[in-house]
């Protein structure tokens, strides 16, 4: 138990170093910028969206010293845990244009916004947030519960094979919100949607992902192979292959339509109207946070069995 202890606090410490690091090297570029001149990035003219200037600098200085706390606190401290998932949240939202030039590169098309910098700083800006997270998790598994090598507190020998009924709906509602979306585009018209193969290709993605991806999340077949696969039939779906997508791309909408939502109560202007903006923009919100439930339902019931505590 001794060694197992000292490899965890080993790790935890490496962990934090890296986040420092990290608070350090970004945060220095994101002062460098707010108290001289920042690059202009392109067509779009910035690479973070709502954390700008100071409020940038803030956040990395705030995830630096959270790090630092996460490390020495012992004790499970819930509103310490949530200060720091919420900065790491904000740190995503702030790179939230990540998420449509990532799949303009899977469609193979960088758009006339790209620019490389600014691509860059929102890489960094969302590694900096990732490094929060595992750094939060750590803690997470360190402290909560009666488990030393778990953060699990449910009974021991209780495991949840059937997804749980919120998990479902939260399925269905990330289904509605996708076909909530086509139809708010669908009365609106199609005039102004250009008709190119990437645009193709982003409509199978949109499905795939509002469709497909939650309820495999749910259903047994998300987690088997079914028997029209070749060669896979029968075996077990590995889970990072689901979960992986699951919670990046439910963050990531979350992420960019939620700040899409505050542009447009804050008076963006747009070539699309208010009303519509409102549909389209809720309706891809609600299925980024069903992805994430979901997501999260697949975790619980699918993890493997903690050798410790058999939980």
């Amino acid at each position: 138990m001794t060694t197992s202890t000292q490899i965890v606090g080993r790790t935890v410490h490496g962990l934090t170093y890296a986040v420092l690091g990290w608070a350090v090297a970004y945060g220095g570029v994101r002062l460098a910028w707010t108290v001289g001149e920042a690059p202009e990035f392109g067509r779009l003219g910035l690479d973070l969206l709502g954390f700008t200037g100071w409020w940038s600098v803030a956040l990395c200085a705030a995830a630096g010293g959270l790090a630092v706390a996460l490390d020495r606190v012992t004790t499970w401290r819930p509103a310490l845990a949530g200060l720091a998932w919420a900065v790491a949240g904000a740190l995503v939202a702030a790179a939230a244009i990540l998420l449509p030039e990532l799949v303009g590169f899977l469609l193979f098309t960088v758009g006339p916004f790209f620019d490389p910098l600014a691509f860059v700083s929102r890489l960094a800006c969302v590694t900096g947030a990732v490094l929060l997270a595992l750094a939060t998790a750590r803690y997470q598994r360190r402290t909560r519960g009666d488990c030393p090598a778990c953060c699990r507190t449910v009974r021991p020998g209780v495991r949840r094979s059937a997804p749980a009924r919120w998990a479902r709906w939260a399925a269905w509602a990330a289904v509605c919100g996708l076909v909530t979306r086509f139809a708010a585009q669908f009365v609106v018209g199609f005039d102004r949607v250009d008709q190119s193969a990437s645009l193709l290709g982003l409509e199978i993605g949109l499905v795939l992902a509002g469709v497909l991806l939650p309820l495999a999340l749910v259903y047994h077949w998300g987690e088997v192979w079914p028997g029209w696969v070749p060669l896979l039939a029968g075996h077990t779906i590995p889970r990072l292959l689901l979960l992986v997508p699951g919670f990046g791309l439910g963050a990531g909408i979350v992420a960019y339509f939620g700040m899409g939502i505050v542009q447009v109560s804050s008076g963006s202007h747009s070539e699309f109207s208010d009303a519509f903006l409102w549909v389209a923009m809720s309706a891809y919100l609600v299925m980024g946070v069903g992805l994430v439930i979901t997501s999260t339902d697949y975790h619980l019931r699918t993890r493997r069995q903690c050798g410790t505590c058999d939980r």
